[in-house]
């Protein structure tokens, strides 16, 4: 067996690992790098995407990060089954059909400006014809299910409680040359308990012989979750009182679901006003009603909250509006009353939330919530670092808004997490691979395992490095 590191290793973003057994090539995830914008403009088009060079792709959930670049995959001559849960399957028609958008229109903006310089234009990345294809390839599976990919190779999906639709990959192996069976064990994204909506992670009790681990917050713990509802209380009111507006930056997918739940759970026990409270991403809207359709994994918490809560709908409450067409978006900006404007990108790197901060970055009045992981050199970033000064569409604007960063709605679990997850494991992985996470995080997980289980083969691939096992 072989495995090469194609991304998020030594970094988060662009996760895609390749294994090569019984004379096949499973790939683990094909997702987008992210960061700065040249650079991951760059890796995205010179970093593997051969597609004619693998056999089967497994998608642990359907976060950009470790999705983005299946069309571009497919559209260098992959044309195996891409194997997922069915929630991840149907995010992901949304979600790259997003991003194909973006990628047109981001090279359309570079490509004018390179004609005028008499430059070789560039082509998209992928296009909404590419995922069009992409998704005929896609396979729903059920979690707990036992598939075979091919002789030898047995797949199984297992909630990982991070996403709707997330999962634990595990592959086991019979090798047709020696007989020998071993379990390998992808991660994915690591879920937290007690988080809402979505069921917890399920531990994986029979453990691994390899095992490829996520170390997001390998260095971190979260606050518990109800300390993180009443910090949003405390900060929806602070800010209404100073007569000022809450933007919270969010992923579409995943966090502003969580944000729209936990507000009218505090909106339906009277903890904040009645105020206005806007979706303001396409995106999010259309993802929201994916949400509501896959309501078999719900968790406890949100089912007896709908059996207790007159309103049916757990995204929909109050003067909630999910805003549609670009009239309605551009109209927040004209408000001369309190609000909570909740809109994508998360990074700040792109989509409404630009214009929101265009308009309200330099009010004191006003609060920018920040409620997820920011790459370096993101706009999100410059804001987490408290950077005085930032720059938007071109322009320079002095942050003078209050800022306030909640880390208890990451969907990722923290250290304790993380370790718990190889401590539920009877047997303990004789290979380790961390990946996704910044070299601090990585380094501490890894230190860590050695440390409290006593493993001794714990890694951190470089990029493009390959073991055989």
């Amino acid at each position: 067996m072989k495995i090469t590191f194609h991304g998020a290793a030594g970094t988060v973003t662009g996760s895609q690992h390749l294994i090569e057994v019984n004379g096949k090539k499973i790939m683990l995830d094909c997702g987008l790098f992210q960061g700065k914008r040249k650079e991951a403009f760059e890796r995205n088009r010179t970093e593997f995407c051969q597609g004619k060079n693998v056999d089967y792709l497994i998608l642990s959930h359907a976060h950009i990060d470790h999705s983005g670049r299946i069309p571009c995959l497919v559209k260098n001559g992959f044309d195996g089954d891409i194997f997922c849960t069915s929630a991840t399957r149907d995010l992901c028609a949304l979600m790259l059909m997003d991003s194909a958008y973006l990628q047109e229109r981001d090279v359309e903006f570079v490509n004018r400006r390179r004609a005028k310089k008499g430059k070789r234009l560039f082509e998209p990345l992928y296009t909404k014809a590419d995922v069009a294809r992409s998704m005929e390839q896609f396979i729903g599976l059920s979690y707990n299910r036992r598939h075979q990919l091919f002789p030898g190779v047995h797949l199984t999906l297992v909630d990982a409680g991070h996403l709707l639709g997330s999962a634990h990959v595990i592959l086991d192996i019979d090798n047709l040359k020696t007989g020998q069976n071993r379990r390998l064990v992808f991660s994915g994204d690591i879920g937290r308990p007690g988080i809402p909506i979505i069921r917890d992670p399920v531990p994986l009790t029979e453990g691994a012989d390899i095992l490829i681990m996520e170390s997001t917050y390998g260095n971190r713990l979260h606050p518990p979750y109800p300390e993180t509802d009443d910090a949003l209380e405390r900060i929806v009111n602070e800010t209404i009182g100073r007569g000022g507006s809450l933007l919270i930056p969010a992923f579409a997918v995943g966090r502003t679901q969580q944000l729209v739940y936990a507000l009218h759970k505090l909106h339906s026990a009277g903890r904040i006003p009645d105020l206005p409270i806007f979706v303001d991403s396409p995106l999010a809207t259309r993802t929201t009603e994916i949400y509501r359709l896959h309501s078999e994994v719900y968790d406890e918490d949100i089912r007896e909250f709908l059996l207790s809560d007159d309103d049916s709908n757990p995204f929909g409450f109050g003067r909630l509006q999910y805003t549609q067409s670009v009239e309605q978006s551009k109209a927040l900006n004209l408000l001369k009353v309190p609000a909570v404007i909740i809109s994508s990108s998360g990074m700040m790197e792109g989509g409404r939330i630009l214009h929101h901060l265009r308009s309200r970055i330099e009010d004191h009045r006003n609060t920018i919530l920040i409620t997820g992981w920011q790459a370096p050199n993101t706009l999100g970033r410059h804001i987490v670092d408290r950077d005085e000064v930032v720059r938007i569409f071109g322009e320079e604007f002095k942050v003078k808004a209050k800022i306030e960063i909640l880390t208890g709605f990451s969907g990722h679990a923290d250290r304790s997490g993380l370790l718990d997850f190889v401590r539920n494991m009877e047997k303990k992985p004789q290979q380790t691979f961390i990946v996704h996470g910044e070299a601090e995080s990585s380094e501490s997980l890894a230190q860590a395992l050695r440390s409290e289980f006593g493993l001794d083969n714990v890694r951190i691939p470089a990029s493009m490095q390959s073991f055989t096992l």
